[in-house]
C-alpha cells in the first residue's frame, strides 16, 4: 500500500496531503490529457539523492510538446518543487516522486484550448516495486500502442490504460508482469518497464521504432553497460528470442533492474538472475546512491549542497 506523506506541492503551494484536490470536471480525469514522470530519490546515509531529475523533467516537457499541452511552469520551477516537497515532508529514506501536469475544468468536450493547466508534485517513501529476486512474465495479447494511434514517446496519462489492460491480464493469469509486442509483432516493452535481453554476449534492447517509451533507466543501463565493456545492441527483438535468451531483465524507475526468470512458462537461462543482469544491477544500485562516484550530474542533492 502507498505510504502517504504529509504534504503535496500543488500549483506553487505546499498543501496537506488530503487537501490536494481537483474538480470532478477536470479535463485530464475524463480524457487522460496529462503528462507525468516517475522519479526516484535514494538515501546515501548523509543525504537524499534525486536520480536524473533534469532528464525526467525534460522528458515530461517533451511529452507535453508532442501533444501541444500547455504548461504552467518552466522546467526549473518543477525541479525546485521536487526538492521543496521532499524537504517539506522530511523524507530521508528512499522515495518516489510523481510530478504531473494536468488540464483543469471548463468544458466537457475534447478540445482543451483555453483550459488552465495545473501542476502537482507528489513524493512519498517507497521501496521495491517487485519485492522478489526475479519475476515471471507473459507475452500479452494486448499490443503496445503505436505511432499510428497515439505517440508512445509521450508519457501521457491516457496511454496507461493500455498498460493497465496488459498488467491486469498478466496478474489474472498468475504472472508478475506482461511484455507487450508492437504492431509488427516485435518485442516492445513491459507495462511500465523497458526490456533487455542478453544473447550471445550482447545486451540487446528494442529501438524507439518498436513503440517504446524512451526510458531514463534504459538510457542509464546502456551508458553503464558500455562503460563496463559490454556490447550493447539496439535492434528489433523477436518474441521467440526471449524464450531462448541467456538472460532477460526489466529496467525502469519503479522496477529499477529486475531479472526476468521465465517468459510464458519457459525458464530463462537456469531460472536464476544471470551474471550480466547481476553486474548491471549492482553498478546501478551504487550509482544511484553515489557509492560509485561516476556521473555526479545524475544525482541532485536534497539536503546538502554537493552531498550526492
Amino acid at each position: 500500500m502507498l505510504k502517504e506523506a504529509i504534504y503535496i506541492w500543488l500549483d506553487g503551494n505546499i498543501v496537506p496531503w488530503h487537501e490536494a484536490k481537483v474538480h470532478v470536471m477536470t479535463h485530464s480525469l475524463h480524457y487522460g490529457t496529462a503528462v507525468f514522470e516517475g522519479i526516484r530519490a535514494y538515501s546515501d546515509r548523509r543525504d537524499l539523492c534525486v536520480f536524473r531529475l533534469h532528464d525526467h523533467v525534460r522528458r515530461m516537457y517533451r511529452s507535453a510538446k508532442i501533444y501541444g499541452f500547455p504548461l504552467r511552469y518552466p522546467e526549473d520551477e518543477v525541479k525546485k518543487a521536487v526538492v521543496e516537497i521532499l524537504r517539506a515532508n522530511g523524507i530521508r529514506e528512499d522515495a518516489y516522486i510523481r510530478p504531473i501536469s494536468f488540464l483543469g475544468h471548463g468544458t466537457i468536450g475534447l478540445v482543451y484550448t483555453g483550459i488552465e493547466p495545473h501542476l502537482a508534485v507528489i513524493a512519498f517513501q517507497y521501496g521495491k516495486y517487485f519485492n522478489k529476486e526475479g519475476v515471471s512474465v507473459t507475452i500479452s495479447s494486448w499490443r503496445r500502442l503505436c505511432d499510428e494511434s497515439a505517440p508512445p514517446m509521450a508519457k501521457a496519462s491516457g496511454h496507461y490504460i493500455n498498460s493497465v489492460a496488459a498488467k491486469m491480464d498478466a496478474l489474472r493469469g498468475g504472472y508478475d508482469e506482461a511484455i507487450m509486442l508492437d504492431h509488427r509483432g516485435m518485442v516492445s516493452e513491459g507495462s511500465g518497464e523497458n526490456v533487455f535481453m542478453v544473447r550471445e554476449g550482447a545486451i540487446v534492447t528494442p529501438p524507439l521504432s518498436s513503440c517504446i517509451l524512451e526510458g531514463v533507466t534504459r538510457d542509464t543501463v546502456m551508458i553503464l553497460a558500455r562503460e563496463e565493456g559490454f556490447m550493447v545492441e539496439v535492434r528489433d527483438i523477436a518474441r521467440a528470442e526471449l524464450y531462448t535468451a541467456d538472460e532477460v531483465f526489466f529496467a525502469g524507475t519503479a522496477a529499477e533492474i529486475t531479472p526476468v526468470l521465465s517468459v510464458d512458462g519457459r525458464i530463462v537461462g537456469d531460472g536464476k538472475p544471470g551474471p550480466v543482469t547481476g553486474h548491471i544491477k549492482g553498478i546501478y544500485e551504487k550509482i544511484v546512491r553515489g557509492e560509485d562516484e561516476r556521473h555526479p550530474e545524475w544525482r541532485t542533492s536534497v539536503y546538502e549542497e554537493g552531498g550526492c
